[in-house]
This record gives C-alpha cells, sequence and structure tokens, in this order.
C-alpha cells in the first residue's frame, strides 16, 4: 500500500504537544505506582507512595482542564484525506473515552479516599476537602471501581499508542509525526 500523505499541512501545537506528553507521562507513572504500592506492607513507604499517587492523580485532574480547553480553541489537525470512515470515528471516540478515563479515575481515587477516611493533601501543603463522609463499605466499590477505571485507561492508552504505531509504520501517513514535530508546531 503507498503511504498516503497528510494533508492537513498542519502539525499540533507546542502547547497542544507538551500537554499530551506532560499527561501521558503522569498517567504511566500513577498507574506503574499504582501497581507496585498496592503490594506492599503497611510501612512508610507505602504511606508516601499513596501520596506520591495522589499527587499525580490530582496533576492529571488539574492539567485535564487547559489541555480540553487549548483543544477546544486549537483543534486537533484532521486525519489524512482516504482515512476509513470508520477509523475517524474510532478516533473520536477513543480520544473521548481517554478524556472521560482521565477525569473519571482520579475523581474515583479521590471519592473513595474520602471514603475511607483518608484526606488528600496535594504535595503535602494543600489538604483537599473529602466529598463524601466515612464509609467502609462504599471505600471498598470505589476501590474496586477506580481499579477498573484504570484498567479501562490502561487498555484504551495502549490502543491508542497501537493506533499512532499502526499510522506511522504502516499507512506511513504522518499522522504520529504531527504530534512530535516541535519545529514547525505554532505555539
Amino acid at each position: 500500500m503507498p503511504p498516503v500523505p497528510d494533508n492537513s499541512g498542519r502539525p499540533y501545537t507546542r502547547t497542544a504537544i507538551v500537554l499530551h506528553g506532560a499527561m501521558a507521562l503522569l498517567v504511566l507513572m500513577g498507574f506503574s505506582l499504582g501497581l507496585y504500592m498496592v503490594g506492599l506492607p503497611l510501612n512508610p513507604l507505602k504511606l508516601q507512595l499513596y501520596s506520591f499517587h495522589k499527587w499525580i492523580g490530582v496533576s492529571v485532574a488539574a492539567l485535564l482542564l487547559p489541555r480540553l480547553f487549548w483543544r477546544s480553541l486549537h483543534p486537533p489537525p484532521p486525519l489524512p484525506v482516504g482515512t476509513p470512515a470508520w477509523e475517524q470515528s474510532a478516533a473520536h471516540a477513543s480520544h473521548l473515552l481517554l478524556y472521560v478515563l482521565m477525569a473519571c479515575v482520579p475523581v474515583s481515587g479521590w471519592l473513595m479516599s474520602s471514603a475511607k477516611g483518608v484526606t488528600t493533601v496535594y504535595f503535602g501543603l494543600w489538604a483537599l476537602p473529602n466529598l463524601l463522609v466515612r464509609n467502609e463499605a462504599l471505600g471498598l466499590f470505589l476501590e474496586a471501581l477506580h481499579r477498573l477505571l484504570n484498567y479501562s485507561l490502561l487498555a484504551l492508552v495502549t490502543l491508542h499508542v497501537a493506533a499512532a504505531l499502526k499510522h506511522h509504520f504502516i499507512n506511513r501517513d504522518g499522522v504520529l509525526d504531527r504530534m512530535f514535530r516541535f519545529t514547525r508546531a505554532g505555539s
């Protein structure tokens, strides 16, 4: 199959690239840390890692707002001409679901902490209000929900990366290049 040129002629903006990279890194760190810390015995290290994990989650939630605002003002470049309609629909739906999960995962963690009676203190400085009264049964339910949402986000991120690599190595259509082209990106 011959390469399909990127007919949009424009990459993502530098701001979009930085926000994408920062959130990708935070999501990866938060998931990895979460997987590691749950298996540790209760000790000071585990408690510190839980704090770090919460800080990452709050940071993801905080960065999501400017990212959505920026995207609303600077829509992403269109997919290349010739991209099948089902792929365009799948790309749109998966991006929307990524944003929903990037909001729901931190909120579910905050709700879980609140229900378990553990206040989230951002960077050890700012105590976030508990959103729920202490309720151990609800806390356990929210823990399971938080885990499910995290694995759903991991699956969707894996699909997102696989699709980007498919565009780069199989379609050769420049879709991935637009996200990493700092020299031509606007502000």
